[in-house]
């Protein structure tokens, strides 16, 4: 019985995150996941990564991954981290080039309701169009693809890097960056 009330609530989590993330607004500030500590990942292109544990994060972040990846606690990764591959919004190809990383839980009225902290000597991001939203990269991000966005909910503790002026050009920072911000 208790795995079917497991099976359940991660069923649920599931579809809110689809819905939460379904309103076709593309700014991020009302898209969001619903992650819960009893969620566990999904392996589809089309639906949430949902992780809590260093491996399940870096396979999200990947070229296999999906679209949208939510952490559901603090997680720490040992090791340098690659956001790649091409991803489209809610997973579908007829929608625009996007990519989420949600550091966050929310409520069903989409507010955020609890941050949490990747930490990784560093972060770089290859895939177009990537958010992040909410909670703190902690280590140093490098920007090698257009149209980066921090949103104002979120932080990097460490050093921000463009690996050229047209993708810091096409970024969008709203959100705070602790150490220097520059060109490579």
């Amino acid at each position: 019985m208790n795995k079917w009330i497991k099976l359940m609530a991660i069923a649920g989590v599931s579809a809110s995150i689809l819905a939460g993330c379904g309103n076709g607004n593309n700014n991020g500030a009302n898209e969001a996941a619903s992650p819960s500590p009893a969620a566990e990942q999904t392996d589809a292109n089309s639906s949430a990564s949902i992780v809590n544990e260093a491996d399940a994060f870096i396979h999200a972040v990947s070229a296999e991954g999906t679209w949208i990846v939510a952490i559901t606690s603090d997680v720490t990764v040992d090791q340098d981290v690659v956001i790649s591959g091409e991803f489209h919004d809610k997973g579908a190809a007829e929608n625009a080039v996007y990519r989420k990383l949600a550091l966050y839980a929310q409520d069903a009225e989409h507010n955020i309701t609890d941050s949490y902290t990747l930490t990784a000597p560093k972060v770089t991001v290859q895939s177009e169009n990537q958010l992040v939203q909410g909670g703190t990269i902690k280590g140093d991000v490098v920007v090698e693809a257009n149209g980066f966005t921090l949103d104002k909910t979120a932080t990097i503790d460490g050093n921000l890097t463009f690996a050229s002026a047209e993708a810091q050009d096409s970024a969008t920072l709203d959100g705070t960056v602790t150490g220097e911000t520059a060109v490579q």
